[in-house]
């Protein structure tokens, strides 16, 4: 009761953020919790072609929408803030445009189509249907945020989550080609909304075709699809390669392993989340003097977490997704590490953001995914999935050192200290870390040395729970 007060005695922003808060981390356990359902009703070529639809509709809904409600939706509804609604109802007609567009195209290079993306024309198609409704929904979403009616979002987050869980479990029950039937069931429900949805921003709107809502949200989001391709490469070019080459199963392990790996990144963002507002405004007085401390033990306890996945890992992907994906747990580690390396990424960019620093972002962004795509194109066909993993590894560092080196320009251009990071200190950290995980790994045949190690671990954290709960609240006033 005590927490609902205070619940009710927060500003209608700070509760808006704690309310999509808690919505993200209940659709991300949901997601969770059904993935040792579906892995064990459907085969690893099943569970592969729904990989690898997700993976490509990642892709396929930069062209379809541009990336409208993510790139140009905020400044929008600041530019345009006297009719946010006729701006939607202009971007619903744009995506609209170009999906018909790329059905067009798929149509005439039906043939290319289904070979480029080894997908049958008729999930092609859906993919593009799907994608529309989606950038709706996503748009109307980003709306509401800025009305704060945060209940909305809430509402239609769960709504839509926990009905496409339903109804993807249903199809496979009754359907005899589970991934066919997954990706339909999912698709059917994600539509019916968007298009309530769609229509309801049309109608409200009333200015689809509004020339400066156009000119805008093309001159904006255009420039911006190098950096938008780039991040998708990033995170979904691994499964799509594996598949090209090594086939759906193996696209299967990989995503499984990728998908557990990657589980602490809500975790890891919610904690950048918090610090980013604290180094904003330390970079806009340039008082940095306690950054490299703090960054420090930040890094640590990311660290920390992290490490409990890699050494967890062969428990974890036998309960959420069985036996069939044994192989997937030596994909885990390097990808987990991987995780820091993104953080620091995000440390580094801390500056760049601050000081608008667009064409540094796109760049590095750009550069990394290309590493990632060189290194994939080499070495998966040699030593398979588990390669991309390690080709990750690499790439996420390449991109932690391009962010670094762009931030040492930035702080030069603006007369800022080049040390706001203790670069040995974080560097330390990412060493041991990645020693002892790999350790780890290699007592992965080893049950019992390794629950005797995990067992010392958590010895010693109970010793000194006092001192730790101590650093913590004094780390967490220093935040404050």
């Amino acid at each position: 009761m005590n927490i609902i007060n205070k619940y009710k005695s927060l500003s209608k922003e700070v509760k808006a953020s704690v309310s999509y808060t808690i919505c993200n981390i209940l659709t991300k356990c949901l997601s969770l919790l059904t993935l040792p359902i579906f892995t064990r009703m459907m085969t690893t070529e099943e569970y592969g072609l729904v990989t690898v639809y997700t993976s490509t509709a990642a892709v396929v809904v930069i062209f379809t929408s541009l990336q409208l409600p993510y790139g140009s939706l905020s400044t929008a509804m600041i530019k345009f803030k006297d009719d946010r609604e006729g701006y939607l109802s202009s971007l619903c007609s744009i995506t609209a445009i170009l999906t018909i567009g790329y059905m067009i195209l798929c149509y005439v290079f039906q043939n290319t189509m289904e070979q480029y993306l080894d997908l049958p024309i008729g999930l092609i198609i859906l993919m593009g249907i799907e994608m529309l409704f989606t950038t709706s929904r996503v748009a109307w979403m980003g709306y509401q945020r800025f009305e704060y009616r945060y209940r909305n979002v809430v509402i239609i987050t769960l709504l839509t989550s926990m009905m496409s869980v339903l109804a993807s479990l249903v199809a496979v029950i009754i359907f005899r080609q589970k991934g066919v039937a997954k990706i339909c069931a999912n698709a059917i429900v994600v539509c019916v909304i968007g298009f309530l949805i769609f229509f309801f921003l049309i109608k409200k709107g009333k200015r689809p075709f509004e020339k400066k809502y156009w000119k805008f949200a093309f001159t904006f989001n255009i420039p911006l699809i190098p950096y938008y391709l780039s991040q998708v490469i990033f995170n979904q070019s691994d499964r799509l390669m594996i598949n090209k080459i090594c086939g759906r199963s193996d696209a299967a392990m990989y995503g499984v392993a990728y998908s557990i790996a990657t589980i602490l990144v809500f975790v890891v963002s919610s904690i950048h989340s918090s610090y980013t507002p604290w180094i904003f405004e330390r970079i806009e007085k340039k008082e940095l003097q306690e950054n490299r401390k703090i960054s420090l033990i930040l890094s640590s306890g990311i660290a920390f977490m992290l490490l409990g996945i890699i050494a967890l890992a062969p428990e974890v992907v036998r309960i959420m997704a069985g036996d069939q994906y044994t192989d997937a747990i030596w994909v885990i580690p390097p990808v987990t590490m991987s995780v820091l390396l993104l953080y620091y990424s995000d440390l580094f960019d801390c500056f760049l953001f601050f000081y608008e620093a667009k064409f540094f972002l796109a760049i590095a962004a750009v550069a990394s995914a290309g590493v990632n795509i060189i290194l994939n194109y080499f070495f998966i066909p040699k030593y398979g999935f588990v390669a991309a993993g390690y080709t990750t590894l690499i790439s996420y560092a390449f991109l932690a050192w391009i962010d670094y080196l762009y931030m040492l320009k930035i702080c030069k251009k603006h007369d800022i200290d080049k040390k706001v990071y203790s670069i040995k200190g974080l560097i330390g950290v990412f060493g041991i870390f990645s020693a002892v995980g790999f350790l780890v790994m290699s007592l992965y045949r080893l049950p019992i040395v390794r629950y005797s190690i995990i067992l010392g671990v958590f010895l010693i954290l109970y010793i000194f729970r006092k001192k730790i709960m101590k650093n913590l609240n004094l780390l967490k006033d220093d935040l404050q």
